[in-house]
C-alpha cells in the first residue's frame, strides 16, 4: 500500500474517489432524512384530515345522536367516544406533536387537544376483518403501525377522544427473506466502478504534466540539446514548461561559456609554449636544458588534455551510425602500431549512434590508462541485453574500492600512483566518463579478484534498420 500511495497519481486518484464516496454518502444521508421528514409531515397531514372531518361532523349534532354516528367510525378505520376528563386519561403520557399544532391551526387556538402514542394496540374492527382474509391468501408484511389517541374539545365542551391507526416509517426496498434486491449491489457497484474510472482519468490528466516535466528533466541529464518542452496547457503548466525552456538555455549558455573559454585558454597557451620549446635549444645547459623541455612537455600535455577534456564536453559533432567493431580494431591496431601490449577478441556485429571522433578519443583514453599503469590492455566487446558491452583489462595493482568513483573527477590522481614515472594530468577518466555519458552509456571500474582492473564501457545498440522489399 506505500508503494501504491508513493506515486502522485496514485494518490490524487484515492483522495478523488474517497472524497466523491464521501460526498454521495453524505448527499444520500441528507436526502433520507429529507424524505422521512417530507413523509411524516404527510402522515401528520392525513391524519390531522381525518380528525377534522370527523369533529366536524360530530360538533354540529345533537349530543343524543352522536353516539350513531361515532359508532360507524370504526368501519372507517378509526375509534371515537365521548370522555369526561381529558387529563386523568393521559396524565403523565401526553406528549408534544406536530400534530396537535397542525390541529390547533385548523380547529381554531380556543379548543383543549393532546395526543398520546400507544406502542401497542389491537386494529381496529375493519381491519381485524382485512387481517384474517389476508392471513387466508399468505403472510401479511411491512406491518408496523402504531396507535396514536387525540383529544380534542368540542363546541359544547364535550370531550372527543378519537384513537387511530397510523401507518409506521416505509419498510427498505428489500428482497426476499429481507435481503437487498437482486438489482441493488449491481447497481451500486456499476456506480462505483464508474467513480472509479472518472477519479482515474482525472488523475491522469492531472499527473500526465508532471509526468512530461520528470520525462523532459531526464532528457535533459541526458542530452543538454533536447528539444524544449512545449508551452500548452494552462497557465500553471505553461509558466512551469517555460521556466523550465529557461533553466535548460541558461545552463547550455553556461556550458559553452565554459567549454568556449577553456578551449580559448588552453588552445592560445600552445603558441607561447612552441616560443619556449624553440628557445630552450639555445640553453648552453645540457642537463638544465633537457629538465625544462620535460617540463615543458608535461605541460603540452596538459594543454592539450585541456584541449580534449573541452572537446569531450561539446556536442556539435555530427552524430551517425557507427561499426563498433571496426573502431575498435581501429584504435587497437593504432596503440599496437605504438608498441603497446594491446589485443582485441570478441565482436559484437552491431552499430552505435555515437560521434566518431568523440567516441574514439574515449577508447583511445581508456586504452592508453591500461597500458600505461597495467603494462597491457586485453580488449573483449560483446552484445549483452540489447547494449555493446567493452571490457578493458589490464595487469596493474588496481584502484583502491573506496576511490573507484573518485578517479572520475578531474585533475584526480591517487595517493599512490600505480607507475609515478608515467606521470599524468588525472583528465583521462573524466573526458571518457563525459563522452560515454553523452552517447547515454555508462562507465564502470572493478578490480578484477586474480588481480588487474577492469573497465567496463556499455553503450546502447543502434536498432537494425528496416530493409525495404526491394533489398
Amino acid at each position: 500500500m506505500k508503494n501504491f500511495l508513493g506515486s502522485i497519481g496514485n494518490r490524487i486518484f484515492v483522495l478523488l474517489l474517497a472524497g466523491i464516496v464521501l460526498s454521495i454518502v453524505a448527499t444520500t444521508w441528507l436526502a433520507s432524512n429529507e424524505r422521512k421528514n417530507s413523509l411524516r409531515e404527510l402522515r401528520f397531514q392525513h391524519v390531522a384530515d381525518r380528525i377534522e372531518q370527523i369533529v366536524q361532523a360530530v360538533d354540529d349534532i345533537p349530543p343524543e345522536q352522536r353516539a350513531i354516528v361515532l359508532n360507524a367510525a370504526g368501519n372507517l378505520g378509526f375509534e371515537a367516544t365521548i370522555v369526561d376528563d381529558m387529563n386523568d386519561a393521559i396524565g403523565a403520557n401526553a406528549s408534544t406533536s406536530p400534530l396537535v399544532d397542525i390541529l390547533q391551526s385548523r380547529l381554531g387556538s380556543d379548543r383543549k387537544i393532546a395526543a398520546q402514542r400507544e406502542t401497542e394496540c389491537a386494529p381496529p374492527r375493519r381491519e381485524r376483518d382485512d387481517d384474517r382474509g389476508e392471513r387466508r391468501g399468505g403472510r401479511r408484511e411491512g406491518r408496523n403501525e402504531t396507535c396514536r389517541v387525540v383529544y380534542v374539545s368540542l363546541h359544547d365542551s364535550a370531550l372527543l377522544r378519537i384513537r387511530l391507526h397510523q401507518p409506521g416509517e416505509p419498510p427498505a426496498l428489500r428482497g426476499r427473506g429481507g435481503q437487498q434486491g437482486p438489482y441493488g449491489l449491481q447497481y451500486i457497484a456499476l456506480f462505483l466502478a464508474l467513480i472509479a474510472i472518472l477519479a482515474y482519468l482525472v488523475a491522469r490528466m492531472a499527473t500526465r504534466p508532471i509526468r512530461q516535466l520528470a520525462h523532459a528533466a531526464s532528457a535533459l541529464g541526458r542530452d543538454i540539446d533536447h528539444p524544449p518542452l512545449a508551452e500548452a496547457g494552462p497557465t500553471e503548466i505553461r509558466q512551469a514548461a517555460h521556466a523550465f525552456n529557461a533553466m535548460q538555455s541558461r545552463i547550455r549558455r553556461q556550458i559553452q561559456h565554459r567549454t568556449h573559454m577553456l578551449a580559448a585558454i588552453t588552445h592560445d597557451l600552445q603558441t607561447p609554449l612552441t616560443r619556449m620549446r624553440l628557445r630552450l635549444e639555445k640553453v648552453g645547459d645540457r642537463e638544465l636544458q633537457q629538465k625544462l623541455i620535460d617540463d615543458l612537455g608535461v605541460m603540452h600535455g596538459m594543454v592539450r588534455e585541456g584541449l580534449d577534456l573541452a572537446r569531450s564536453m561539446d556536442s556539435s559533432e555530427k552524430i551517425r551510425a557507427l561499426d563498433i567493431d571496426s573502431l575498435l580494431d581501429s584504435v587497437c591496431a593504432d596503440a599496437a602500431d605504438a608498441g603497446q601490449d594491446v589485443t582485441l577478441e570478441g565482436a559484437s556485429r552491431a552499430f552505435v549512434m555515437a560521434q566518431p571522433g568523440a567516441l574514439r578519443r574515449c577508447l583511445t583514453n581508456l586504452v592508453d590508462n591500461a597500458c600505461k599503469y597495467g603494462q597491457l590492455a586485453r580488449v573483449s566487446v560483446a552484445l549483452e541485453q540489447q547494449k555493446v558491452a567493452i571490457r578493458i583489462r589490464d595487469h596493474g595493482p588496481g584502484i583502491p574500492d573506496a576511490e573507484l568513483e573518485s578517479v572520475f573527477e578531474p585533475f584526480y590522481r591517487l595517493e599512490t600512483s600505480r607507475s609515478r614515472d608515467t606521470g599524468g594530468t588525472g583528465l583521462g577518466l573524466t573526458i571518457a566518463l563525459n563522452i560515454a555519458e553523452n552517447h547515454h552509456g555508462q562507465l564502470q571500474l572493478r578490480n578484477l579478484p586474480e588481480g588487474g582492473l577492469e573497465v567496463l564501457l556499455e553503450l546502447p545498440q543502434m536498432p537494425p534498420p528496416h530493409k525495404g522489399k526491394n533489398a
